[in-house]
C-alpha cells in the first residue's frame, strides 16, 4: 500500500486560490453555454410554439419519437400474368412486418425513406419524420467525403507551400482566396457556374470537351445536388485545411529531414517515418475543427437548395422559422450536439490530440 502524500499549507492555500480565479471563467461559462444548453434541452421536451401565443406543455419524449421513429416493412411478393415476381407497394403499405423498431410507440403514419432489396426481398424503410432522416444522411454524407477530400487536399498545398521556392509568400496569400470569400457570395457564384444550361461554365466545358448534351442540372438532379455540395465546399474550406496543416509543418524542426538524409531515407520515407507522426496532433485539432464545423452546414444547403434537400442545420431552421415548431427544432438541436460531440471525441480518441507526449 502506498501512503498518502501529504500536501503542504501553502500547497493547499494555492489550489484554494487557483478555484478562485477560476470563478470568473465558470460564470461566463455557464452564462454563455451551459444555461442556454440547458434550455434548449428543456424546450425540446415541449411542444413549444415560435412566436405564438398558445400555452406551452411538456410532452417528454414525443420530440425524439417524431424525429427517430422507423421501421421497415417487407413488400407482400405477387405474381403477375406472365408468372413474373412483382412487388405490390400499395398493400406493402399496409401489411408489413416489423423486424426492428426505434422507440416504444403507439401506431403511427409513417412515410417512405428509402426502399432495397436484400436476400431476394424488398424492404422500405419509414418513418415519422424522412426529411430529417434524409438530412442526417445527407449531413454525415456531407461531412465524411468533404472533409477526407479537404484533409488530403489541404495536405498537398500545405507540403507545396511549406517547401522553400520563389514566391512562396505570395502563394500562400493566394491559396487563402476561396476561403476569405463569404459563404453567401461564393454559393451564389457556383450557383451560377453551375446553371443547367450553356450560361453555366462546367456545362460549356463538359458539352465542348466531353460531349455532353449541356443541360446538367446540378442543383436540381438529385443524384447530383450533394456532390456538387462537397464540390463547392471542398473549394472554399481546402485552404482553411492547408492553413492548419502548414502550422503544423511548420514545427517540425529541419534537423530531423537533414538527419534522415544524411542515413539515406528518400522523400517518402521522410514523409512515413518524420512527418505524419509528428503532424498527427495537428492533423488531429485540424479534422476536429473542420469536421464539426461541417456537421453544422447551412448556409450552402438552405442559398441553394432550400428545401429541394436539407442539412441537419437547414431543417432545423426550416422547422423553426417556417413550421414554428419550436420544440422540435429544439429536439433537432440537441441531436446535432449529440452527433458533433460523438465526432469530437472519436477524433481526440483516435488521434491523440489530448496526449500532452504528442503536444
Amino acid at each position: 500500500m502506498f501512503k498518502k502524500r501529504k500536501v503542504s499549507k501553502l500547497a493547499r492555500e494555492e489550489e484554494k486560490f487557483a478555484y478562485k480565479l477560476l470563478i470568473p471563467a465558470l460564470l461566463i461559462l455557464v452564462l454563455i453555454a451551459i444555461y442556454p444548453l440547458g434550455q434548449v434541452f428543456y424546450t425540446s421536451l415541449t411542444n413549444k410554439r415560435f412566436a405564438s401565443n398558445q400555452e406551452t406543455e411538456f410532452i417528454g419524449l414525443d420530440n425524439y419519437k417524431q424525429l427517430l421513429d422507423m421501421e421497415i416493412k417487407e413488400l407482400p411478393v405477387k405474381k403477375d400474368d406472365n408468372g413474373k415476381v412483382v412487388y405490390d407497394d400499395e398493400t406493402g403499405k399496409k401489411e408489413h412486418m416489423l423486424p426492428f423498431q426505434i422507440l416504444s410507440r403507439k401506431p403511427v403514419r409513417f412515410k417512405e425513406i428509402k426502399s432495397f432489396s436484400f436476400l431476394g426481398n424488398k424492404y422500405v424503410l419509414g418513418g415519422r419524420d424522412p426529411d430529417f432522416i434524409k438530412s442526417v444522411g445527407n449531413t454525415l454524407s456531407f461531412t465524411i467525403i468533404s472533409v477526407l477530400l479537404e484533409t488530403i487536399l489541404g495536405l498537398i498545398v500545405a507540403l507545396v507551400v511549406n517547401s522553400k521556392f520563389k514566391g512562396r509568400g505570395a502563394m500562400r496569400g493566394i491559396m487563402l482566396v476561396p476561403w476569405a470569400v463569404v459563404t453567401v457570395v461564393s454559393a451564389r457564384i457556383w450557383e451560377w457556374m453551375l446553371q443547367p444550361t450553356r450560361v453555366g461554365i462546367f456545362n460549356t466545358l463538359l458539352e465542348r470537351f466531353a460531349g455532353s448534351s449541356g443541360n446538367l442540372s446540378f442543383l436540381s438532379d438529385p443524384s447530383l445536388t450533394l456532390s456538387s455540395m462537397i464540390a463547392i465546399d471542398v473549394w472554399k474550406t481546402t485552404p482553411y485545411m492547408a492553413l492548419l496543416i502548414l502550422a503544423g509543418l511548420q514545427t517540425i524542426p529541419n534537423e530531423l529531414y537533414e538527419a534522415a538524409e544524411i542515413d539515406g531515407a528518400n522523400k517518402l520515407q521522410q514523409f512515413k517515418n518524420i512527418t505524419l507522426p509528428l503532424l498527427k496532433p495537428a492533423l488531429g485539432v485540424a479534422l476536429i475543427f473542420r469536421s464539426l464545423d461541417a456537421l453544422r452546414v447551412f448556409d450552402v444547403f438552405q442559398v441553394l437548395l432550400g428545401s429541394r434537400k436539407y442539412s441537419m442545420a437547414s431543417y432545423n431552421y426550416f422547422q423553426l422559422i417556417g413550421n414554428r415548431n419550436m420544440g422540435l427544432a429544439s429536439a433537432i438541436g440537441v441531436i446535432i450536439f449529440f452527433i458533433i460531440f460523438g465526432f469530437a471525441i472519436f477524433f481526440i480518441k483516435s488521434m491523440g490530440v489530448n496526449e500532452e507526449n504528442d503536444i
